[in-house]
């Protein structure tokens, strides 16, 4: 997933903020102990989603796809006082590991946790959103992005992560996974409703700004 060399990777790392103790802690941990780390967003990404929060101030944010809880504890930093992140997983089994990151990140108050079928639980949750962030099951990407359309407010974003697939997206037989992913990144970019960047960041990040 990285496509910057590695000198240009470390060049860059140095010229961001250091990463937080608590992020530094929960980074060790997962890659310790929890299958698949490498879907941890990281510093680089991490620090991009929480300046991108910030620019925004939302008062509501929705994450689809919390793992152990990196991306939700960056995209929190941008919130307003009273501001709330809704994240969604389907693992029951990391929940104890995200509500302690969440709580040593003193977040506690900003954070509702849901566990289960993103698909049945975005239709329950009956807010507004200012920023969604997708960062679930590929194969949903574009049935996640229907469901939340009509609940970002205008100007809101929507912003998917791993629109690159590990370059897949450019190779000439295409899996199952990464068909949906080009066929999410092809809605996007045709969606007269939304202007789009595709960021190269990490696997690439597509940011959709709504406009209607």
């Amino acid at each position: 997933m990285e496509f910057l060399p590695e000198a240009l990777e470390k060049y860059v790392e140095a010229h961001i903020k250091p990463e937080p103790e608590v992020l530094k802690k929960l980074n060790r941990e997962t890659y310790a102990n929890v299958l698949m780390p490498r879907m941890l967003s990281g510093h680089l990404q991490g620090s991009f989603l929480r300046m991108m929060s910030t620019m925004v101030n939302p008062s509501q944010i929705l994450e689809i796809g919390t793992f152990t809880g990196y991306s939700c504890i960056c995209l929190a930093g941008g919130l307003k006082e009273n501001g709330i992140i809704h994240t969604i997983d389907i693992n029951e089994e990391l929940s104890d590991m995200v509500k302690k990151y969440i709580k040593e990140a003193g977040i506690e108050k900003k954070v509702k946790t849901y566990v289960g079928n993103a698909l049945t639980i975005i239709p329950a949750i009956q807010e507004t959103f200012d920023i969604v962030f997708i960062d679930a099951d590929k194969k949903n990407y574009l049935k996640y992005y229907d469901l939340v359309f009509d609940k970002v407010r205008k100007g809101g974003y929507i912003i998917a992560d791993n629109v690159l697939w590990s370059g897949k997206v450019v190779e000439p037989k295409a899996d199952e996974e990464t068909k949906a992913i080009m066929a999410y990144n092809d809605k996007v970019t045709n969606d007269s409703r939304v202007e789009n960047v595709l960021v190269p960041i990490r696997d690439g990040i597509m940011i959709a700004r709504k406009l209607v």
